[in-house]
């Protein structure tokens, strides 16, 4: 992990395209700001993770459906 520090209207670049900028300091909070293209997603980690739940939970549904048309299929041939 890179550990930088900045203060207040500094900022950090991301390869050429992403910029992150730090906007105001107050107490233990920091506001930061994402500059990114458009087709790059953005999202808080805790946000991340859950998308990324869905996303496992959703797939191993899909899979077990999937599981279940060739157990048909399967079964229908031999019969």
């Amino acid at each position: 992990m890179l550990v930088l520090t900045r203060k207040s209207n500094q900022s950090i670049m991301i390869g050429d395209e992403i910029e992150v900028s730090v906007l105001a300091i107050m107490g233990e909070k920091v506001r930061i700001g994402i500059q990114a293209p458009r087709d790059v997603p953005v999202f808080r980690k805790e946000v991340y993770l859950e998308i990324q739940q869905e996303n496992l939970a959703a797939g191993e549904g899909a899979k077990e459906e999937v599981d279940a048309a060739l157990r048909k299929l399967g079964g229908g041939a031999e019969s």
